[in-house]
């Protein structure tokens, strides 16, 4: 091929600003493919089909030579590397040491709670009494209390003399001692509606004396949010003496990433610990996720319903928040294999003889340094998980394709069955000798939404011991005669 001066400076102008980046990487990666330095065919040798440039893979020279982008020689492509049954990059297993390179196999595991938070203990905003003064009076006691005391219910908080209460009272007495029924409830009515307890009212009648003085008492036990009475002053009918706060259960607000937050549903469990209880766990449900965000740490606040036993969570410890009490089967790489490129998500697989090339996957849920593979992986194959950013940008350089999302195919005579490159849960509706009805969540991977479809099995025996009602994991593949499910996996009932 032909190249006019300007365009050779200009492509060796750009090279070279590449080749500060990657130039060394590509060359060294090339020659480790190759085990060593090229050289000429000779008899016995592995046949040479044309030189390249690393940095520019897609134009082919006859011999070596200089590369004419930039001053690097150019590298061999072998004939037995273009004629293996699937593309990709090969190192020499010498080297692989060298790289560093770490193999670890696609696992079918148990996944744990992924998401978790931190956040602050505050009041139950809902278990709050307000305790007013039913009528006009003046405050004759006190009992000793302060805002933050803890008290029990129909604790008392103040004596209230009432005068007008004493002319109201003597008119019932003297019309009990009349004995006219119809009088006598008129007047006991009357001292209802000028807002005397029926407990005074029944005091009056058992002692027949005016009783004046009222205490008023808290409704509920709790804390004192505030306290509004004191000796010597007047109060007016309606007036607030105090708020106390129940302590029977407590809100957990925690901040959850705003990236994270669409997993989380009111009602489901959250687990939380604190630094004044080591080693303990207390147990509650979301009661709802606030609706704003907070701007600044792009933060959603998810308000957590605890029960507090004994009172030992008090406002304002600080707590952990795990979210998701119950494990499930999930197909699972170290998370340090996972490559993200911000389009899309690959890992590199690791092929027989030496071989890699990037595949491109669906991944779920993390946790414990594990990743979920939702599609483009099946249990067994194997996967980079030390050292593939230089495989990957060596089979970017070379021009290799990553593997499509259920692009996996299995093996000419492989004894293991595929394991499915689609997986999701869902409910048996019905079973009939190789099929299987399912209602399933959504499949991204194929923009399926949530339906109800009858599967193939892949064996009949997969089914045994299931029965409609199960709720199952299965994973499945996609072929020219429709869906086929390869494994099934019981769920716990929720």
């Amino acid at each position: 091929m032909k190249f006019d001066t300007t365009s050779r400076v200009q492509l060796g102008i750009a090279a070279a600003v590449l080749a500060i980046a990657a130039g060394g990487l590509g060359y060294g990666l090339a020659s480790w493919n190759h085990g060593g330095p090229p050289t000429a065919a000779g008899p016995g040798a592995r046949k040479i089909l044309y030189w390249y440039d690393p940095m520019v893979p897609s134009q082919h020279f006859d011999k070596p030579g200089k590369s004419p982008f930039m001053d690097m020689e150019l590298v061999p492509k072998y004939a037995d590397e273009a004629a293996s049954g699937e593309a990709g990059v090969s190192i020499d297993p010498a080297r692989t040491q060298s790289l560093g390179l770490r193999i670890a196999e696609a696992r079918t595991g148990t996944l744990g709670s992924a998401l978790t938070a931190t956040g602050t203990i505050e009041f139950n905003e809902r278990d709050v009494a307000i305790v007013q003064s039913r009528t006009g009076g003046f405050v004759q006691r006190v009992y000793a209390r302060a805002p933050g005391d803890v008290i029990g219910k129909g604790a008392p908080l103040a004596d209230i003399l009432v005068p007008e209460w004493a002319g109201a009272q003597t008119e019932y007495l003297a019309v009990r001692r009349i004995g006219d029924a119809g009088l006598g409830r008129a007047a006991r009515q009357r001292l209802l509606l000028l807002g005397m307890p029926p407990g005074t009212v029944a005091a009056v009648e058992r002692s027949g004396r005016p009783h004046n003085v009222t205490t008023i008492s808290t409704p509920t036990g709790g804390t004192i949010k505030t306290l509004g009475v004191r000796a010597g002053m007047t109060v007016t009918s309606g007036q607030t003496l105090a708020e106390i706060n129940g302590l029977g259960t407590v809100w957990l607000y925690a901040a959850v990433p705003e990236a994270m937050a669409g997993s989380l549903r009111p009602g489901e469990s959250a687990t939380a610990s604190l630094a004044a209880y080591p080693g303990e766990r207390f147990t509650g449900r979301i009661a709802a996720i606030l609706p704003s965000v907070a701007a600044e740490s792009r933060t959603l606040t998810v308000r957590i319903e605890l029960p507090n036993r004994g009172g030992r969570l008090r406002p304002g410890m600080f707590a952990s928040v795990g979210f998701g009490s119950t494990a499930r089967p999930a197909l699972l790489v170290p998370s340090e294999a996972v490559i993200r490129t911000g389009k899309r998500t690959i890992v590199m697989l690791a092929l027989p003889q030496g071989r890699y090339r990037p595949a491109e996957v669906q991944t779920g849920a993390e946790a414990g340094g594990q990743t979920e593979i939702l599609a483009g992986l099946a249990a067994g194959e194997k996967v980079v998980a030390s050292g593939q950013f230089l495989i990957d940008s060596e089979a970017s350089l070379s021009g290799i394709e990553a593997r499509p999302i259920g692009g996996a195919s299995p093996a000419p005579g492989a004894a293991a069955p595929s394991n499915g490159a689609y997986r999701t849960n869902g409910r048996i509706e019905s079973l009939a000798g190789d099929r299987i009805t399912l209602s399933h969540e959504p499949v991204p991977a194929l923009k399926w939404p949530a339906m109800t479809m009858t599967f193939r099995l892949g064996a009949p025996a997969l089914a045994r011991g299931f029965k409609k009602g199960d709720r199952v994991a299965f994973s499945f593949d996609q072929g020219a005669e429709g869906p086929v499910v390869r494994t099934l996996t019981r769920m716990a009932a929720r």
